[in-house]
C-alpha cells in the first residue's frame, strides 16, 4: 500500500500540468443587437455555441518539451490561454504546478504610454516578481532586447520589431517552471533570432517544461520530445514526435481517413525492386489513388540495387508507377530524411521544370532521379510521392509514401553535419 501511495505522489509531482475533461465553449451571436438583448435579458437565448476545446484530457510532465500541432482553428491558442489563465474553461478541471512564463501574446502587459524601462517593471510586477527580483533581471532584459536609447522612450513610439524584442526579452528573462511558446521564436532580425533559440535551448538544458506551438514541423522535430495534435478542439494524437509530424502532414492535406487509405492504396506485393531493400513497415501511404507507385529502389551506375551506398557515389533512384486515371502533368518527388524525421534534401519534377505530359489511364511510367548523395555516414529514409495541381493551383497528393525505404550511407572520411561539401585543401609555406 505504502509503495503504491509513494508512486502516486511522485507521479503527481511530475505532472506540472493536469487537464481533465476540459471543454471551452464560446457564444456565437448573429449580430450586436442579439448580443445586447441577451446581456439585458439573461433568459433571452439568441446565440449558437462553438466548442473550441472539447473534453480534453492531458498530462504534461516535468521536463517535457511538448509540440502542439494542428490546423488554424484547431484549438491550440485556446488551450494555451486556458493554461496561462487568460480564459477559463467552461467545464472540467485544470491544475498547474509551477510558475508560467508565456510567449503567447507578447507585450500584453505593456502600457503604451510608459517607457520601455518602466514597462520592464510593470511586466515583472504582473509576473509576481518583487522589486528586488526585477532589479536583478533588469540588465539582462536590457542587454537581450538591445534597443539602445529607445528604452527611455514610450513604447507607443516603437516599431513592431522593437516592441517584440523588448516583450520577448521581458518574458524570457525570468525563471519559470513552465515556458509557453506560440510562434514567436522568429521575431526580430537573424542575430536576435539566434539569441532567442539559444535562450530556448538553455531552458531545455535546465529541464524546464516547455509547450511549443508552431506550424514549422522542422522546429518540432528538432526541439520536442513529445507531440500532440489537436483537430476541431479534440486531441487526435499524443506520442512520438516523428509519428506525430507524419500524421499532421496527412491532416493538413485532408488525407487522414484510414478507411480511404486502405481502399485507395494497397501494398504492392509484386514489386521486384523493393525486395532488395529494407522497406519500412511503418511507412505512411495515402492519396487519391489515381496513380500508384508500384515499385522503387536505389541503384548504382551498373544498375545494381544498393541498400548501402557510398557517400559521393552516383546513384539512380527509380520509381515505377501505374495510372488508374488520366492525369495532366503529374509531379513526382523524392525526399531524404534522417531517423528523427528531419528533411535533409529532396527535389521533384516541378522544381526541375520537367513537363511530364498527359498520362492516360492504364499507362505505366518509369521515373529516374540521378544524383550524387553526398551525405554523412548514417541511416536515412527515402520518401516517394506523386501529386498534381488542381484548377485552383492547389497541390493534391495522389500517392505519397512517407519514409518508404530505409538505406545506409558509408564513407571513408568524417564530416560536420549532414552534407559532404567535398572540399579540396591546398597549403603552401610562405617565406618569412
Amino acid at each position: 500500500m505504502s509503495n503504491t501511495k509513494n508512486t502516486e505522489e511522485i507521479k503527481k509531482v511530475e505532472n506540472v500540468i493536469e487537464i481533465k475533461n476540459v471543454t471551452k465553449k464560446y457564444k456565437m451571436y448573429k449580430s450586436k443587437k442579439a448580443r445586447l438583448l441577451e446581456a439585458v435579458f439573461p433568459f433571452y437565448n439568441n446565440h449558437n455555441t462553438f466548442s473550441a476545446i472539447n473534453n480534453l484530457n492531458l498530462e504534461i510532465h516535468k521536463g517535457e518539451v511538448l509540440g502542439i500541432l494542428g490546423k488554424n482553428g484547431a484549438g491550440k491558442s485556446t488551450l494555451l490561454k486556458m493554461i496561462t489563465g487568460v480564459v477559463s474553461p467552461t467545464n472540467g478541471e485544470l491544475k498547474i504546478n509551477g510558475k508560467i512564463s508565456s510567449l503567447l501574446e507578447l507585450g500584453a502587459a505593456f502600457n503604451p504610454e510608459l517607457t520601455g524601462e518602466e514597462n520592464i517593471y510593470q511586466h515583472g510586477q504582473v509576473m509576481g516578481l518583487t522589486n528586488e527580483q526585477i532589479e536583478e533581471t533588469k540588465q539582462n532584459i536590457i542587454d537581450f532586447a538591445d534597443i539602445g536609447e529607445h528604452l527611455k522612450q514610450p513604447v507607443k513610439t516603437y516599431s513592431s520589431g522593437m516592441f517584440a524584442r523588448l516583450a520577448f526579452a521581458c518574458a524570457i528573462n525570468v525563471d519559470p517552471d513552465i515556458l509557453i511558446v506560440d510562434e514567436v521564436l522568429s521575431v526580430g532580425d537573424m542575430a536576435f533570432q539566434l539569441k532567442c533559440f539559444k535562450k530556448f535551448q538553455q531552458f531545455k538544458e535546465k529541464g524546464k517544461t516547455i509547450l511549443y506551438v508552431t506550424h514549422n514541423i522542422a522546429d518540432v522535430l528538432d526541439n520536442c520530445n513529445r507531440a500532440i495534435i489537436l483537430n476541431s478542439g479534440e486531441k487526435i494524437y499524443d506520442g512520438d514526435v516523428k509519428q506525430g509530424v507524419d500524421k499532421y502532414k496527412k491532416l493538413i492535406t485532408g488525407m487522414l481517413d484510414k478507411e480511404n487509405e486502405k481502399k485507395d492504396i494497397e501494398e504492392d506485393t509484386e514489386g521486384k525492386w523493393k525486395k532488395d531493400f529494407n522497406i519500412n513497415p511503418n511507412m505512411i501511404t495515402y492519396g487519391t489513388g489515381e496513380i500508384k507507385i508500384v515499385d522503387y529502389g536505389i541503384f548504382n551506375e551498373k544498375d545494381e540495387p544498393i541498400p548501402v551506398l557510398t557517400s559521393n557515389e552516383l546513384v539512380n533512384i527509380k520509381i515505377k508507377s501505374e495510372f488508374f486515371a488520366d492525369v495532366e502533368c503529374p509531379t513526382f518527388s523524392i525526399t531524404i530524411k534522417d531517423f528523427l524525421g528531419k528533411e535533409i534534401c529532396g527535389t521533384n519534377t516541378n522544381f526541375l521544370k520537367i513537363y511530364t505530359g498527359k498520362c492516360k489511364k492504364g499507362e505505366k511510367y518509369l521515373y529516374e532521379f540521378k544524383q550524387k548523395l553526398m551525405l554523412a555516414p548514417g541511416k536515412y529514409t527515402l520518401s516517394l510521392s506523386c501529386s498534381k495541381f488542381d484548377f485552383n493551383g492547389e497541390l493534391i497528393p495522389i500517392n505519397r509514401n512517407y519514409d518508404a525505404l530505409i538505406f545506409e550511407v558509408i564513407s571513408d572520411k568524417n564530416i560536420v553535419g549532414y552534407y559532404d561539401i567535398d572540399t579540396k585543401v591546398n597549403f603552401t609555406k610562405l617565406s618569412e
